[in-house]
C-alpha cells in the first residue's frame, strides 16, 4: 500500500451516541475504512462485545487491522460487500449497523485508485480492485444512450447527453485512458468560469456505475433490519441527495409496515411496522466539526432503531 490511510471519522459523535452501544453487544461496521468509527465502537464494547469490520476495498483492511489490532480477538474482519450483510452475520443478530457510505478520504488522495479529477490517473475507481468492471470499461464501452442515462441520474448533470455524445466521438480517436483526460472531455461542455469543479457530477455518476452504489442500498437496508435484535440500531451516513433519498424512503417502509392502498379501509397485507425513527430529519455535522472536516458539509445520519 502506498500511503497511509487518512480518515477522519465523520460525526463520531452523533454516530456513537446514535448506536446507543450495548457493552455485551454484537455490532457491525459495513464501510470500516481505515477503522476510525470501529474504533470509537469497539473501545464501548465488553470483553462479550463484538464487532464485525466489513469493507469491500482491501486496503482499507489492512489499514484497519493495524489501526484495531490491540482490541483482538473482539474484531472480525470480512473482505466483503455490505450487500452480502445478511451472509456475513448467518444466524447471529446484531446489535448495531453502521454504514458511512460514499468513497473515503483514502480513495480520493491516492491517485492511482482513479477516484479524483483533481489528478491523472488511470481510470479505474474500483472499490473493490478485484472487481473486472471498472471506470475505464464504462467511459470506453457503454453507449452514448447509457452515459447520458447515468450523468443525468446518478450525477444529476444538467449537459448529460452533449458530455456523452463528446466522450463518445473522442473514444473513436484513441480510448479514454485518464481521469485527466475525462476531466478534459467534460470541461470542454462545462467551462471552469461557470461552474469551478463541473467535472464533479460526472466523475460522481461513473464512480456510482462502477460500484453499484445506489442499487443496493435499498436491499442492504432490508437485510440488515432483517439481522437485528430488538432494541437494535441501524445508522446510515450519506453524502449526496441520491443516497439520502434511498435511506430515508427505505426507513419510512419500514416505520409504516402496511403497503395496502390510502383507500383500503383495513389493512390486508399485515405487514407489521419493524421499527421507529429515532431522527425524524437526518443529523448533520456541527459548526465545529464543518471547520475541522470539510468532507462532513454534505453529510446526514439518519437512524432507526428495531422495535
Amino acid at each position: 500500500m502506498g500511503m497511509v490511510f487518512k480518515h477522519l471519522p465523520v460525526m463520531a459523535d452523533e454516530v456513537i451516541e446514535g448506536l446507543d452501544i450495548k457493552p455485551d453487544g454484537l455490532y457491525l461496521d459495513g464501510t470500516c475504512g481505515g477503522g476510525g468509527h470501529s474504533f470509537l465502537i469497539a473501545e464501548r464494547l465488553s470483553e462479550k462485545g463484538h464487532l464485525i469490520c466489513v469493507d469491500q476495498d482491501i486496503d482499507a483492511l489492512e489499514a484497519a487491522g493495524k489501526r484495531l489490532e490491540c482490541f483482538g480477538d473482539k474484531i472480525e474482519f470480512v473482505h466483503d460487500n455490505f450487500e452480502n450483510i445478511s451472509a456475513i452475520v448467518g444466524t447471529r443478530k446484531l446489535d448495531g449497523v453502521l454504514l458511512d457510505l460514499g468513497v473515503s478520504s483514502f480513495q480520493l488522495d491516492n491517485a492511482e485508485r482513479g477516484f479524483s479529477y483533481m489528478q491523472s490517473a488511470p481510470l479505474d475507481m474500483r472499490m473493490d480492485r478485484s472487481r473486472e468492471k471498472s471506470a475505464y470499461n464504462i467511459v470506453n464501452e457503454y453507449s452514448a444512450e447509457e452515459l447520458a442515462r447515468i450523468f443525468r441520474d446518478w450525477g444529476e448533470e444538467k449537459q448529460a447527453k452533449r458530455i456523452a455524445d463528446l466522450i463518445v466521438r473522442e473514444r473513436e480517436k484513441k480510448p479514454i485512458e485518464t481521469t485527466g483526460e475525462l476531466a478534459d472531455l467534460v470541461r470542454r461542455i462545462v467551462p471552469a468560469h461557470k461552474d469551478p469543479h463541473p467535472e464533479k457530477r460526472v466523475f460522481q455518476s461513473v464512480r456510482v456505475e462502477t460500484n453499484r452504489e445506489l442499487e443496493i442500498i435499498t436491499p442492504t437496508l432490508e437485510a440488515a433490519m432483517g439481522c437485528m435484535n430488538p432494541g437494535g440500531r441501524v445508522a446510515v451516513i450519506t453524502f449526496h441527495s441520491l443516497e439520502d433519498r434511498l435511506v430515508k424512503q427505505a426507513f419510512a417502509a419500514a416505520a409504516k409496515g402496511c403497503t395496502c392502498p390510502p383507500d383500503f379501509p383495513v389493512c390486508v397485507c399485515g405487514k407489521k411496522p419493524l421499527g421507529t425513527l429515532v431522527n425524524r430529519k437526518p443529523i448533520t455535522a456541527s459548526d465545529k466539526e464543518l471547520n475541522e472536516n470539510s468532507r462532513s458539509a454534505s453529510a446526514k445520519l439518519r437512524i432507526f432503531e428495531i422495535l
